[in-house]
């Protein structure tokens, strides 16, 4: 006779950020995590609604729940900059907080009436670990919590830390995306019964990698990201009149959208750099390989910023470097985590706005080094970064944390 599998168990994840539409520009790492959770889990992703956004339903293996905070046109808390960016921005965004909370509890309670599930995965310590540790008093159902960094770095208000400790403290457990982040929490002291450090992944295997056919531009500049103030955008503007006096092709690409464009658009034309900045807008993950295998450099001017935030595990870096692509990034301490030995080669403090474009400059002038030094750290990230070896990490840490002796899925 044979065996009958057991059903896989199910896991529902809260979250924010989360693509709105297949090759949305939104970042997508929540939902390329729960995708490849799907081969052990039955997942369900309870995600916000949005102008445009596709009705709930399946997407790549995950069922997506979406849930309504406001009449549709006003859904605009999460995208184009994250909540955060998006209540300092508009402060009367505040007004559209509770409706999400309230919602996505609702929503949440609803499917553990519906649905036998087994653990939850909140993402971010607030609102969804908060939401998560209410759940779990009320039904009984473990959780565990991954923190960004934004979420750790900034909302640093007595208040807030005291509601990050209790979330931590009722957890089953509780990851971050780097070891930087590990004595941040603890200097808040916020403590789980077990922390650990999962980082999430980039598509070394098929998308992020290198294309021996495609030219790299001896004068480009690329940096991608959310344009917001721990990015830095700012003081790479600031550096590119010195790199222009010495390299006048140079052109700088900046590939994304956020409350800053318009800022930085001015500082552009105020430099009298306009003619040397593209902005590109955002993109589609699909079209960005191609932006860093033919940039000559990628800068990302990390900083910490006034609330405090900054970078955990910047993900676009990492795209970067498997493309081959050379890089420079803002001194924050997940890239020394990341690079190891070679983080002194990246390094940069982008305040410094003249030394920035000595670097800048050192590297577009000896390409070949550059790109020598590239490889190496593309072949040194591959065993620490790649989704299907990140996915794997956070299934045990899930079954493990919460499923107690059921043990592996079939």
């Amino acid at each position: 006779m044979n065996a009958v599998s057991s059903p896989r168990p199910v896991l529902l994840v809260l979250a924010s950020t989360y693509p709105r539409w297949r090759d949305d520009h939104e970042p997508a790492f929540v939902h390329e995590l729960c995708r490849r959770l799907a081969q052990r889990f039955r997942v369900i992703a309870l995600v916000p609604d949005a102008p445009g956004a596709d009705p709930s339903g399946e997407f790549q293996g995950v069922e997506v729940r979406r849930f309504c905070y406001a009449p549709r046109r006003f859904q605009t808390l999460v995208n184009n900059g994250g909540v955060a960016a998006n209540l300092r921005r508009s402060p009367w965004k505040w007004g559209l907080l509770p409706g999400f909370v309230i919602a996505q509890y609702l929503a949440a309670r609803r499917i553990l009436r519906s649905e036998r599930v087994d653990a939850i995965h909140a993402h971010w310590l607030l609102p969804q670990g908060l939401l998560a540790r209410r759940l779990s008093a009320t039904r009984g159902v473990p959780f565990v919590v991954t923190s960004h960094g934004g979420d750790l770095y900034g909302l640093r208000s007595p208040a807030l830390i005291r509601l990050k400790q209790k979330v931590a403290a009722h957890s089953t457990a509780m990851s971050v995306v780097s070891a930087a982040m590990l004595e941040e929490a603890h200097v808040q002291g916020i403590h789980a019964r077990s922390m650990v450090v999962l980082p999430m992944g980039v598509d070394l295997a098929s998308r992020f990698c290198p294309d021996l056919l495609v030219r790299r531009d001896n004068d480009r500049l690329l940096f991608v990201g959310r344009l917001v103030p721990k990015k830095g955008v700012r003081y790479l503007l600031d550096a590119m009149p010195a790199v222009i006096a010495q390299r006048p092709s140079v052109r700088l690409g900046i590939a994304g959208f956020g409350p800053e464009e318009s800022a930085l658009r001015r500082q552009a034309e105020e430099l009298g750099i306009l003619g040397h900045v593209d902005f590109l807008g955002a993109k589609r993950q699909a079209s960005l390989p191609e932006l860093y295998r033919s940039a000559a450099l990628f800068v990302a001017p990390f900083v910490r910023d006034a609330s405090g935030d900054q970078e955990g595990l910047p993900v676009a870096l990492m795209e970067a470097i498997g493309c081959g692509c050379p890089v420079l990034a803002g001194n924050v301490a997940g890239i020394h985590e990341l690079l190891g030995s070679s983080a002194d080669e990246v390094a940069v403090t982008p305040e410094e706005t003249g030394p920035l474009a000595l670097r800048i400059l050192d590297v577009l002038a000896q390409p070949e080094r550059a790109r020598e030094q590239a490889e190496r750290r593309r072949l040194a990230l591959g065993s620490k970064v790649d989704w299907q070896v990140i996915a794997n990490g956070y299934a045990d840490w899930i079954e493990a944390s919460c499923l107690g002796s059921r043990g592996g899925c079939a």
